[in-house]
C-alpha cells in the first residue's frame, strides 16, 4: 500500500512539473484563434484587432481562421473537439450563450466544453432602417410597426447572428411579430438594406456606426445604457422608451476542455495586457464600443457572463419559437 501511494504522489508530482514546464515554455508556436463567422463582419473585427495586439506580447503570431456556418456552432464544435494544448483558440459572441436553446442538439455542451480565457469587449447595438423609412423617431416607428407589420421587413445575418438576437428581442419588446429575413452574413443584410430592399435591422455599432455618420442609414436608438460617444445625437432605448431592449454583444475567448490553467491564465495576463493597448482603445472606441475591465477579463469574468446569458436569453428564444435546427 505504501509502495502505491509514494508511486501515485510521485505521478502526480510529475505531472505537475510537466504541465508548469509546459505552461512556462507556451507559448512556443503559432497560436489559431477561430472566428466562427465569415471574414469582414463585426465579430472578425475585433477577433483581428485582438489577435494582433496579443501576438506581440506572447512573442507568437495568433492566426484567425474564419469557421463560419450554423450561427457560429460549427466553428464552436471545432475547438470543442481541438487538442487542449492552448494552440487553438476561440473567439466568440454572445451567440455562445444562446446557441444553448436555439439549437435542440449542439454537438458540445456550451457551459462545460470549454475553459474560459476573458471577456474582450461588449459592443452595444443599433435599431436602424433604411433611411428614407416614414418613422422619425423611435417611438414613431414603434407606432408605425404595428400599424403595418405586415409590410415591415426585418433583416438579420442568419438564425444565431447578433442582429437575428436583437431582432427577437426588438420584437418581444414590442409584441409584435415581423417578416424576418435572414442573409448569409452581415454584409449582404447591410448592403440590402442600403439599397432599401428591407426596411429594418437591428445590429452592432461596429457594423452599422459607419453608415449612420454617413447618412446612408436611419438610426432610431443604441442598446447601451447611456449615449455613445461616436454616436452622440443617437438617444438610447431608454431614452427613446423601450428600456427593456437594453443588450450588448459581448465577446469572449475560449480553449478547449482539459487546457491547462496555467495556460489560460496566462493568455488572460495578455489579453488584459492587449485591451489596455492605445491603438485597441481608439479603434474600439471608432466602433462604438470600449474594451472591458481587467476583472472581467478573466476566466471568472467570463464563465460568469456565459452563464447569466444562458439563462436571459433561454426564456425569449423560446416565447420565439424560433430554432436552428
Amino acid at each position: 500500500m505504501r509502495k502505491i501511494l509514494i508511486s501515485l504522489a510521485a505521478t502526480a508530482t510529475f505531472a505537475l512539473a510537466s504541465s508548469t514546464a509546459f505552461s512556462q515554455g507556451y507559448p512556443e508556436r503559432n497560436i489559431t484563434m477561430v472566428v466562427p463567422f465569415a471574414a469582414g463582419g463585426p465579430t472578425d473585427t475585433v477577433t483581428r484587432l485582438v489577435a494582433e495586439t496579443m501576438s506581440k506580447d506572447l512573442g507568437q503570431q495568433i492566426l484567425v481562421e474564419n469557421v463560419g456556418g450554423a450561427g457560429g456552432t460549427l466553428g464552436a464544435s471545432q475547438v470543442a473537439k481541438a487538442d487542449p494544448d492552448g494552440y487553438t483558440l476561440l473567439l466568440h459572441h454572445i451567440g455562445m450563450a444562446t446557441s444553448a436553446t436555439l439549437y435542440r442538439k449542439l454537438p458540445y455542451d456550451t457551459l462545460n466544453a470549454f475553459e474560459y480565457v476573458g471577456l474582450v469587449t461588449d459592443v452595444p447595438m443599433t435599431i436602424v432602417a433604411k433611411k428614407d423609412f416614414e418613422a422619425t423617431d423611435l417611438k414613431g416607428l414603434v407606432e408605425y410597426v404595428k400599424a403595418n407589420a405586415d409590410k415591415i421587413s426585418l433583416a438579420n445575418a442568419g438564425i444565431g447572428a447578433a442582429s437575428h438576437l436583437c431582432g427577437m428581442l426588438f420584437m418581444n419588446e414590442i409584441k409584435v411579430p415581423l417578416v424576418t429575413v435572414p442573409y448569409k452574413g452581415t454584409g449582404p443584410a447591410m448592403t440590402d438594406l442600403l439599397g432599401g430592399q428591407v426596411d429594418l435591422m437591428c445590429d452592432q455599432t461596429t457594423n452599422t456606426t459607419k453608415q449612420i455618420k454617413g447618412g446612408t442609414i436611419k438610426a432610431y436608438a443604441v442598446t447601451s445604457a447611456k449615449r455613445l460617444d461616436a454616436l452622440p445625437d443617437v438617444p438610447t432605448v431608454e431614452e427613446a422608451g423601450l428600456p427593456g431592449m437594453q443588450v450588448g454583444i459581448w465577446h469572449g475567448i475560449y480553449a478547449p476542455k482539459g487546457t491547462p490553467s496555467e495556460v489560460t491564465e496566462k493568455l488572460s495576463a495578455s489579453l488584459q495586457k492587449a485591451l489596455k493597448d492605445p491603438n485597441i482603445v481608439a479603434r474600439f472606441a471608432e466602433l462604438g464600443t470600449v474594451p472591458v475591465t481587467d476583472a472581467e477579463a478573466t476566466p471568472a469574468g467570463l464563465k460568469s457572463k456565459l452563464e447569466s446569458e444562458v439563462t436571459r436569453w433561454k426564456p425569449i428564444i423560446e416565447a420565439a419559437g424560433q430554432y436552428a435546427d
